[in-house]
């Protein structure tokens, strides 16, 4: 994968989006966005750059939202929306005029509100471990998380200024690690993702960026009302082992693209919440199906 730079882009009164692609950009393949989950990066979509027979298909594009990688703007407030707007205008500023978009959990949300934003330039989207619900109580009746139990104590924690020292604790690293890797993850990726989040999150102008994710993720607006907006085809992988969304309320969620050309959910088994980290073999092969067929 190429190193990581930055777009600058009107949205937020002027705001720096980090993206990487691939490999060099090709004109003549279509271009898949790429759109991380929670407090993670672009880097949780290495296996998809890995991918040789990926990578000879389409161009991966990963834009990494507010809040997240090396994406920074002046504004300390920002939602969802913000990160479908920037993205948008960051593919026009590199001069892509259609693409498809991939998001794992979070990053769903922002698939979904491109493809309602600019409906002429998403051809499709695939949505990973997600839920277009706000944390509502009907979401928690289909086994699904509670945010509130995650992002409360971590909202109300980091309400006070930080020294320059410091970094996000063993436990909120390792509990973003089991959530999104399952409970098995590796002593590898426990580590990878340690360090890149110390990284990331560091100081004081870490401590409010890592903030204000968290209040996104609690605080959202559902999309339910939207998804009539949605023309494009619809492809939703969801793993047996997510521990974040369950199986039962993809089902619900999925039917409620009632103007796609297409919405399918695939099921894959023994995978986790990011989907495209523990099993990119499955994912690469539907997603390059789902792009040869509406490309």
């Amino acid at each position: 994968m190429q190193a990581i730079q930055t777009a600058d882009v009107p949205h937020l009164g002027g705001s720096q989006i980090g993206y990487r692609f691939g490999a060099e950009y090709n004109p003549a393949l279509p271009t898949l966005v790429l759109v991380n989950s929670f407090t993670t990066s672009s880097e949780l979509y290495r296996a998809q750059f890995s991918d040789e027979a990926l990578v000879s298909k389409v161009n991966l594009l990963a834009i990494e939202p507010y809040g997240h990688g090396v994406t920074r703007t002046r504004s300390e407030q920002f939602t969802y929306w913000d990160s479908a707007i920037a993205n948008l205008q960051v593919l026009e500023k590199l001069g892509i005029d259609s693409a498809f978009v991939l998001g794992t959990s979070q990053g769903g949300w922002i698939a979904v509100r491109m493809a309602i934003l600019a409906p002429g330039k998403i051809k499709g989207i695939i949505p990973l471990g997600t839920s277009l619900d706000y944390e509502s109580a009907a979401s928690r009746d289909l086994k699904c998380w509670f945010a509130d139990d995650f992002c409360n104590p971590l909202i109300l924690d980091l309400t006070q200024p930080v020294g320059p020292d410091w970094v996000p604790s063993d436990e909120y690293c390792d509990g973003l690690a089991e959530s999104g890797l399952g409970v098995n993850v590796s002593d590898e990726a426990r580590a990878f993702w340690a360090k890149k989040l110390r990284e990331n999150y560091k100081g004081d102008e870490g401590r409010r960026r890592i903030r204000m994710c968290a209040i996104n993720l609690r605080d959202r607006d559902g999309l339910h009302g939207r998804l009539d907006y949605v023309e494009c085809p619809v492809l939703w992988l969801h793993g047996t082992e997510d521990l974040v969304y369950s199986i039962a309320n993809a089902r619900k969620e999925i039917a409620g693209f009632t103007n796609s050309k297409s919405a399918e959910l695939k099921i894959v088994e023994g995978g986790n919440h990011f989907l495209s980290a523990t099993n990119p073999a499955e994912v690469n092969a539907h997603t390059i199906e789902f792009i040869s067929k509406w490309h």
